[in-house]
This record gives C-alpha cells, structure tokens and sequence, in this order.
C-alpha cells in the first residue's frame, strides 16, 4: 500500500527536507558514529515523516520535528542493540561550491583550513556525547536553543548551559591543539 497526500503536502515535505537534509545527516553521524548507519538513520527519518505528514500541525515546527524523530529512531535502535562507538567524521565530503572556492586559494591557505577543519572534528569527537551532540545541533544543525530542547527534551536554559560548557570544553581542547605547524613555527620565533 503506498502512502499518497495532496501535491502541495510533498511539495512543501520536500522542500523542507532539501533545507534540513545535511544536518540531519551530520547530527546523525554525531550519534552513529557511522556513515552508513547515519545514512539509514536519515533515510529511515524521512520514511516516518512522509508516513506521519497528515497528523502535523500546520504551526508545528517542521525541522525541530524531523531532528526528534531521528533522535527518538536512534535511541531505539542503541537500546535494541548496545554496540561500540565508531569514528564519526564530520563534514566528510566536500561540496562542489566549496571546492571550487577552495581551487582559488593558494595552496599554503588550502593546507592550513584543512589542518584547521580536521582538529576541529578531533576536538568535537574527545567531547562527552551530551556535548558533541548539542555542538552539532547548534553549530551544524543550525538549530534554534529552543529547537535544541524540543529535541533533546530539556528546558532551553539547560540547552544555553550545555551548549555553554561544550564551547568551553571545546576551546579549551582547541587552545593547543589548534596551530598549524607554521603557526606554532611563527609563534615558537615570536
């Protein structure tokens, strides 16, 4: 049986999806640690919200609600199954515009903002779960602190103290590890 709604309903489903879908994809390699688990993660999130389309509100707020359902699909399967954490890698395949905004750059200046980037998801991974996950949510995601609180079921003041302490933890891994060997060569001469 398939499920039909009216065009507009797909239209504005869809549309809503092409705005959201990379940061429900980076929030789900945040909890999966996996590539392709997120890929399920986001494809199985899509498959709920096309079946649930009729019973959403019309002021309900859509993209808060596709983060919870792929939150609340996530936490089910971590409970049916208990498995390791992997590697997550963030931000994993360049876009075809910031590539080619990239080939502009000097080589030296590509190196560096790559060097950058990936200490950055080093930092990210050595935070606590609570942390990386509200990281992504905010900084990825680009979600709302009250957004934040729908998903994750918190008062948006929790959010703001979370978010708050997680930048914290975040600058402080960063304070060091974030120099590129010709920034630690400059800062090493000064």
């Amino acid at each position: 049986m398939g499920v039909t709604f009216p065009p507009e309903k797909r239209l504005f489903l869809s549309q809503v999806l092409d705005e959201v879908l990379d940061g429900l994809y980076g929030y789900a390699m945040v909890l999966s640690r996996d590539r392709t688990e997120a890929e399920d993660l986001v494809q199985e999130t899509c498959v709920r919200a096309v079946q649930a389309i009729e019973s959403l509100q019309p002021a309900s707020n859509v993209k808060s609600w596709l983060f919870t359902i792929l939150r609340n699909i996530w936490l089910n399967q971590l409970r049916q199954r208990r498995a390791a954490p992997k590697i997550v890698e963030l931000d994993v395949d360049e876009s075809t515009a910031e590539l080619a905004v990239e080939t502009s750059k000097d080589p030296h200046a590509l190196y560096v903002s790559k060097v950058e980037r990936e200490q950055v998801r080093e930092a990210i991974q050595q935070l606590s779960k609570e942390f990386r996950e509200i990281i992504v949510l905010r900084e990825y995601g680009e979600l709302s602190y009250q957004e934040i609180a729908n998903v994750l079921g918190c008062p948006a003041g929790t959010v703001m103290s979370r978010l708050g302490r997680a930048r914290s933890k975040l600058r402080s891994l960063l304070s060091d590890s974030l120099r590129t060997p010709d920034r630690r060569a400059k800062g090493g001469a000064e």
